[in-house]
């Protein structure tokens, strides 16, 4: 078994006018499928068809200077699966429930959790991803470079913004901040970082 390009949760034009299709058939159709294939390549006989396969994949590749080429296209894989489920069409919004009592407690106020949230998407330097994570029990934000993941520190994710270019050149060109505030204010998935809570 190999490692399959996970079906979007939504259709390619879904997310427009926010994302458009255009920029999804490249995101998705190219760069993730890349990735997926890259992966493959590189595993051989030893790739796994999993969501837990991938992970493991992820954890033991993660600092190994050998293993780069695998960490890299691994952690693509599970990045970008990770990112579309963060977004639904009509999605944005304010959360509710626990995850809202719990930003609110960790950030000082939903508004807060949004300015510190959007500036660790705006100030990862190059290609990268922005995140919310529960670390030791604590909501945290933090940003990554490349490839680097959450998993490789001991992280749970929550929810996850792609910052490099491909993400958005095509809709936003270089307005890095016009398309973090449109992730954050039209395209969350509020339902799906609130199960990843409860998870976590």
């Amino acid at each position: 078994m190999a490692f399959e390009l996970p079906a979007l949760p939504y259709a390619q034009d879904a997310l427009e006018p926010h994302i458009s299709a255009n920029t999804l058939s490249f995101h998705y159709g190219k760069h993730h499928n890349t990735y997926v294939v890259n992966l493959n390549n590189l595993l051989g006989d030893a790739a796994g068809s999993s969501q837990a396969d991938l992970e493991a994949v992820i954890k033991d590749a993660a600092g190994d200077a050998s293993k780069a080429g695998v960490f890299n296209n691994a952690a693509q894989v599970w990045n970008h699966t990770f990112y579309w489920n963060c977004m639904k069409p009509n999605g944005g919004g304010a959360p509710s429930g626990e995850l809202a009592a719990k930003i609110d407690a960790a950030f000082g106020s939903f508004d807060k959790f949004k300015e510190e949230f959007s500036q660790a998407c705006i100030t990862a330097f190059g290609s990268g991803w922005g995140w919310l994570v529960v670390e030791n029990g604590e909501l945290k934000i933090t940003k990554t470079i490349g490839a680097d993941t959450p998993l490789a520190h001991g992280q749970t994710a929550l929810l996850t913004c792609d910052v490099w270019e491909h993400a958005y050149y095509l809709d936003y060109q270089n307005l890095r901040p016009k398309y973090v505030e449109t992730f954050l204010n039209e395209l969350v998935n509020w339902d799906f970082v609130a199960e990843q809570l409860a998870n976590a």
